[in-house]
């Protein structure tokens, strides 16, 4: 089934950016439908935040075109900023003022009258917990308090589609789980984010699809599953206890790496549900019984390494996207 432009939060084609004689978009190409999770990966400088910040409105591209919500990002701008909250990498948060009047003074700038404001106000600081600390200087709260703030302060229009920018970059892990919570929470409102981020865990824990930015160019795109089957690795392993079924199955099959130790044979393999079936057909004709199956995938860590750690080849050649 192919995604209509209706059905997409953000549809991009194209987009490219150049700062004097360095390309840091090269003609890329985005695509999210609306309420799920799209991640951008890819290694410092490779211009994730450069993207978050053209479909944001904040800067233009130097080529491309982009629909955010329905909307032309060029043509209706207003209707665009209208329609989205965004959290960058560094917190809007001001630290100066309450928890609470950074939530106000956001309300103000959104035209609330001051009875929508604060009612406004109320129910966010209650959704993220916040309503002990909403009478204290922001500048008293924890990394992971500043980050909720942040996100209550995103979420005060009401936008449809939210980029987080790296938004559990220095956080704990008790407060990136929390955050993941907030994110998975939005998005079964019906909400669509476009999160970028370096935490290869938090792209396989949240998002629908993924993409790797690398050189200019998005050179993979796909499920996390989608993804880590596109580098070598995976296998499925075989436990055995008892020793004779062990030197049967490593005798017959092909391509094993032998364990005598443990008794564990490795096979390489995909991990389809085809090429499962082949070895428990293999092993059910044999009359060959292993106590333990497991199958072992590259992680989204070997994905990342495979894909970015080499120049990217021409863009004809360099984006491999799995459907």
């Amino acid at each position: 089934m192919t995604t209509t432009t209706h059905e997409l939060a953000i549809a991009a084609t194209g987009l490219r950016k150049s700062y004097g004689d360095k390309t840091v978009l090269d003609g890329i190409d985005i695509q999210v439908p609306a309420g799920t999770v799209f991640s951008l990966l890819g290694p410092n400088g490779a211009g994730k935040t450069t993207v978050v910040n053209i479909l944001s409105t904040l800067i233009s591209a130097d080529g491309g075109q982009a629909r955010i919500a329905g909307h032309d990002l060029t043509a209706e701008a207003q209707a665009v900023r209208a329609a989205i909250g965004v959290t960058g990498q560094f917190s809007a948060v001001d630290g100066l003022i309450t928890g609470e009047e950074n939530m106000l003074l956001m309300a103000d700038l959104h035209h609330l009258s001051k009875r929508e404001g604060r009612q406004v106000t109320a129910e966010l600081l209650e959704r993220f917990d916040l309503t002990e600390a909403a009478k204290k200087p922001a500048s008293t709260y924890s990394g992971g308090m500043k980050r909720r703030l942040d996100i209550a302060m995103t979420l005060v229009g009401s936008p449809r589609i939210i980029f987080l920018d790296e938004p559990t970059t220095g956080l704990d892990p008790r407060s990136r789980h929390t955050m993941w919570q907030i994110i998975r929470e939005l998005v079964s409102g019906g909400t669509t984010v476009f999160l970028t981020t370096q935490y290869l865990d938090e792209a396989d824990q949240l998002a629908d699809r993924i993409a790797v930015l690398n050189g200019g160019s998005i050179v993979a795109e796909g499920s996390a599953e989608e993804l880590k089957r596109l580098v070598p690795g995976g296998h499925v392993r075989l436990r055995f206890t008892d020793p004779v079924a062990y030197e049967q199955a490593a005798t017959a099959l092909r391509e094993t790496t032998r364990d005598d130790e443990s008794l564990t044979l490795q096979i390489p393999s995909g991990g389809s549900q085809r090429e499962l079936r082949a070895i428990l057909d293999w092993l059910d004709a044999a009359a060959i019984e292993a106590d333990e199956l497991s199958v072992h995938t590259p992680d989204l860590d070997d994905v990342f390494f495979a894909l970015t750690a080499s120049p990217v080849p021409a863009p004809s050649t360099s984006k491999e996207t799995v459907r």
